[in-house]
């Protein structure tokens, strides 16, 4: 016989033992299982005493001693031989004692007829348990493969990408020496692309660095990040990258605790991802909008490019893939980092687009250290952001 030996957890899944899995594990230790089947037993002999000693009353001890060798079970889960055992013994002793009481004409017969229904019973909830049982054994088995699988997919991506990063940032050292030495045009074009394509595989190199260790416990250093003087300084950089038309949108005064390096290789990539898929003088809108007291942060980057099929909205995340048929210079990874990394800090990435109108992603960080400033607080502060860089400024909704 052995005890069932993985307690349940809490249907919100937080890994805490219920209440009944706290008492069954009170039952169980500091004592032998083999105790919790001792005291049943005596407990069910007294019950069968029971039985012949008040003659008319034998319905409440038989059905007791039935209810008890079930919760028993629900404890223990016997293997399928000592239950057999288990139950032929209880379905012996239970019908000897009443079938004394028969032979004594102090009780009807058809109280025999209740022994084969409580043993049909209690063998149909047997078998549902060991269903149960073996179908928790096979997700758990599922659940440490997949859990296999997926840690040698991060190790392999973390290899991979610092194997490849040396001989990448050698080969373009090399290329781009080459470069200043040749004269001809056609040569110029060709270790040019040589260049632009090193220049993307490294890329891709780091940015699969970055999603395989965002699972780590120690991908993240938080700190304060005070979100509207830290998107005026990437706005700033970004500004002579690209001829669009740079803007800032509501921009509220709120700090959260954040990995700053990690959230500004999040929002690059989504800028990066933005710049690609507009033209020459196209918006491109920074925004940073706290909602209620508790609530996330919502970093956002609207675009008024070419926007995204609805069929590819679902997919837009995945690694390698892209809101197009697949654009010449992008590493298919950008938007997948943004949303390892906004995972990490225990929110998501939104996006909604419509073709021909553009795009709007979100990225959703932790509640802010302090509540929500004032509606005037915000605007004051991008327009004094605005007057700085000369950006134009978008009305606060």
């Amino acid at each position: 016989m052995r005890a069932i030996s993985s307690p349940g957890t809490d249907a919100d899944g937080s890994g805490q033992l219920s209440g009944l899995d706290r008492f069954a594990v009170r039952l169980k230790w500091p004592f032998h299982p083999g105790l919790l089947d001792a005291a049943w037993a005596v407990f069910s002999a007294i019950n069968l005493a029971a039985i012949l000693a008040f003659p008319g009353w034998e319905t409440i001890p038989f059905h007791v001693i039935w209810i008890s060798v079930t919760v028993v079970y629900g404890f223990r889960t016997w293997a399928p031989a000592p239950t057999l055992w288990v139950l032929g013994v209880v379905m012996a002793t239970t019908a000897a004692a009443i079938g004394v009481d028969v032979a004594r004409r102090l009780t009807d017969p058809q109280e025999l007829t209740e022994v084969p229904l409580m043993a049909a019973m209690f063998v149909a909830m047997a078998w549902h348990a060991r269903r149960k049982l073996a179908a928790e054994q096979k997700s758990r088995l599922v659940g440490e493969e997949n859990a296999r699988l997926l840690a040698t997919q991060r190790r392999f991506l973390q290899d991979a990408s610092h194997q490849l990063r040396t001989p990448i940032t050698i080969a373009l050292g090399h290329a781009e020496l080459l470069a200043r030495g040749l004269t001809g045009r056609q040569e110029g074009h060709d270790i040019q692309v040589v260049l632009g394509e090193l220049t993307r595989l490294r890329r891709i190199a780091e940015r699969l660095l970055v999603i395989a260790a965002a699972e780590g416990p120690e991908f993240l250093h938080l700190e304060p990040v005070a979100l509207d003087s830290f998107t005026m300084e990437i706005l700033r950089r970004w500004r002579p990258t690209a001829n669009r038309s740079w803007q800032v949108g509501r921009l509220d005064q709120v700090t959260v605790q954040a990995d700053r390096e990690r959230l500004g290789l999040a929002v690059d990539a989504l800028l990066e991802n933005a710049v690609r898929h507009t033209a020459d003088g196209d918006v491109i809108k920074l925004s940073v909008m706290a909602t209620w007291i508790g609530g996330p942060v919502r970093m956002a980057v609207a675009d008024a490019g070419q926007g995204i099929p609805a069929e590819l909205l679902g997919h837009i995340f995945d690694r390698f893939r892209s809101g197009d048929s697949g654009h010449p210079h992008g590493t298919g990874l950008g938007l997948a980092l943004v949303r390892a990394v906004a995972r990490a800090h225990g929110w998501d990435v939104l996006v909604r687009s419509r073709p021909g109108h553009g795009s709007e992603f979100e990225l959703l960080l932790p509640a802010p250290s302090a509540p929500p400033p004032t509606p005037e607080a915000p605007q004051a502060a991008a327009a004094a952001g605005a007057e700085a860089t000369g950006d134009t400024l978008a009305r606060k909704p």
